[in-house]
């Protein structure tokens, strides 16, 4: 079978030969191919003076010890077995095996025991006997591939002959073999045949791990490691594309850090082994990327999770890689501040002597264009501080929700306004995201889950899914800053104008203003999502959100007739109901209704409980008198 499948690897390769020199890509990328292993993010050198480093380091020792211990228990444990729970995905095997092998590989380099290398083998031994890496699912074989690659490069000089054989087929049969019928479109787009040339984290993830497993046999199969890696650098700046202007994510800072890992771990790996990255580092954006988890992750170490992301902290060691690359000491002092436990990569890419640099402050608020994400907060280092993540977007990007206009909100240490996050990836038609997709009949995918506006909520999606909004104001003096969005293409179906408008003045309060005019009665509904407990005063014009021991209260400023309810965070009526909804127990939705508004201009304060907000200036005032 891995005769077969090397023979037909390398006949597809040849019947392609004159199709690769008229690519955009080096004729032969392997020119400056360094010679032996390791060679994947460090050479033998690399790894000796990184094993000075940590005796003489004592935040790199501690975290060597960690990794020890990992290391130390994974003797014992059992091979990774062949199993698809979902139907669908390999990947939690595939993420434990790229876990495993790069503990193992990096503990025999840096202690030169054997134990871990055997241990390594006798994982790569059985996941080469899996029938095959999942290629219907080829995030799967992306990190698969990576996983075997460091395994074969980093613990080289243990294995013998047969043992490198088996393993090198195994990345040429199941990855790379499976990655050229995809190049060659050879490969049906409903088994996953359309990864290359997607905008979205399975480009980085597939290319990068397919990459890193041609660099690894480079020297042992240089015509086919040659030719994969030419079809990875012409589809890699396809994704790397969108990180420009500004560094930002249009799948959020959870997806941001699986989509740059992969790629920092292939220019890392590319770079290593040939000298080169052939300018992939220099595509526009790329640089300024270190700053965006940054800004997007608030004073609790929690995400402005928008799309299907979570909220813990944006981050991971490609952090440190990116930070030493653009010298963006500030960025490598985030990292190293929300890490958990530390892995390889941590200490192969650790900054130490960047994060001796001083920096200066960057402002409080930014907004990244392209992404359409604003934030603002009163402080940083300061687990009080107030914290505002603000979207437009684009419904279309991967993984979106439809969530344009809805904000989440930090302040007195704890989230008081929440987005719920992603939900059940393997419900029915939940990435089928067309006009009609089945997706927006889930309540966590709608715009009612989310703390933004609806009109006319029915049966249908209720923002366009088409639809494309921008931030049209930002500006930021001191502690005050403010956004507004232009919402309209959202809401088009129904309004003319939909203008939403959100302040964090004096690092204190928060203003939200929304703008409707609509060409005929519509119904309103204003929305946000809390795990507060919620009580009503003024006769519904203020509420009072209480977590905790601290205290927010929201008041309606306009329109006079306004009122606050409290309801449960679950679909309203006549909206779909699947029965597969996640239940989002323990959270409760503020809202507000109009019926039959045709101009809707809705102010919230959101303060500090009891404190008064004297004058409010400007933001009283229409969003075109915003300054």
């Amino acid at each position: 079978m891995i005769l077969f499948a090397g023979l037909f690897c390398m006949n597809v390769l040849r019947a392609q030969e004159s199709a690769v020199l008229v690519m955009k890509v080096p004729a032969n990328p392997l020119e400056t191919l360094k010679a032996g292993h390791p060679r994947l993010h460090l050479d033998a050198r690399g790894f000796a003076a990184l094993k000075l480093r940590i005796g003489s380091d004592s935040t790199m020792k501690n975290w060597y010890d960690a990794i020890v211990k990992k290391g130390d228990a994974l003797l014992n444990e059992p091979v990774a077995v062949y199993v698809i729970p979902d139907g669908l995905r390999l990947l939690n095997t595939s993420r434990r095996v790229v876990d495993r092998l790069s503990i193992l590989g990096f503990l025999y380099q840096i202690s030169g025991e054997t134990k871990y290398a055997e241990r390594g083998w006798k994982e790569m031994e059985a996941v080469s006997k899996f029938p095959d890496w999942n290629p219907k699912h080829f995030l799967d074989i992306g990190e698969m591939t990576n996983a075997f690659a460091m395994g074969y490069d980093w613990m080289y000089s243990y294995l013998n002959e047969d043992q490198r054989h088996i393993i090198r087929s195994a990345i040429i049969e199941k990855g790379l073999c499976r990655a050229l019928l995809v190049y060659e479109k050879k490969a049906p787009l409903s088994a996953g045949g359309w990864w290359p040339e997607v905008t979205h984290n399975w480009n980085q993830v597939c290319n990068g791990g397919i990459g890193i497993g041609a660099l690894a046999i480079a020297d042992e199969e240089p015509a086919l490691s040659a030719y994969i890696l030419q079809n990875v650098i012409r589809h890699l700046p396809t994704a790397m594309k969108e990180y420009g202007p500004d560094g930002a994510w249009n799948e959020g800072p959870g997806y941001w850090g699986y989509a740059s890992e992969y790629n920092v771990l292939f220019l890392s790996a590319i770079g290593s082994s040939l000298g080169t990255d052939f300018g992939l580092s220099k595509i526009d954006g790329f640089s300024k990327t270190v700053l965006f988890p940054m800004y997007l992750t608030g004073p609790l170490n929690r995400s402005f999770n928008y799309a299907d992301g979570g909220d813990r902290a944006a981050g991971g060691p490609q952090i440190f890689w990116l930070a030493n690359k653009y010298s963006e000491p500030i960025a490598a002092t985030y990292e190293k501040q929300i890490m958990r436990a530390a892995g390889p990569f941590d200490l192969i890419w650790y900054p130490s002597e960047l994060l001796k640099k001083k920096f200066d402050p960057v402002p409080l608020a930014n907004y990244f264009r392209s992404a359409e994400v604003v934030t603002m907060r009163s402080a940083w280092n300061d687990p009080n501080a107030w914290f505002v993540g603000f979207k437009a977007g684009d419904n279309k990007a991967n993984h979106s929700n439809l969530d344009l206009g809805s904000f989440v909100l930090d302040a007195l240490g704890k989230r008081w306004i929440i987005d719920l996050g992603a939900d059940n990836y393997n419900m029915p038609g939940y990435f089928n995201m067309g006009p009609d997709g089945k997706r927006w009949e889930y309540y966590r995918m709608r715009a009612e889950a989310h703390n933004t506006i609806v009109l006319n909520p029915g049966l249908k999606a209720d923002q366009d899914p088409m639809a494309v909004a921008k931030i049209v104001k930002f500006v930021q003096e001191g502690k005050t800053a403010f956004a507004i969005a232009d919402l309209t293409p959202a809401y088009a179906e129904n309004a003319t104008t939909v203008n939403r408008g959100i302040a964090l003045i004096k690092g204190e309060y928060v203003i939200v203003r929304d703008e409707i005019l609509a060409p005929k009665p519509v119904s309103f509904y204003w929305f946000l999502n809390t795990r507060a407990d919620l009580k009503l005063e003024n006769g519904g014009r203020k509420a009072i959100f209480s977590m905790e021991g601290e205290q927010l209260e929201a008041e309606i400023i306009a329109p006079a007739k306004a009122r606050f309810t409290i309801m449960k965070s679950v679909p309203l009526p006549g909206t779909p109901q699947p029965a597969t909804n996640n239940k989002n127990e323990g959270i409760q939705k503020l809202a507000v209704s109009l019926k039959g508004v045709k101009d809707v201009n809705m102010t919230v304060a959101i303060r500090p409980f009891k404190k008064s907000l004297n004058d409010m200036g400007q933001f009283s005032k229409p969003l075109k008198d915003w300054k």
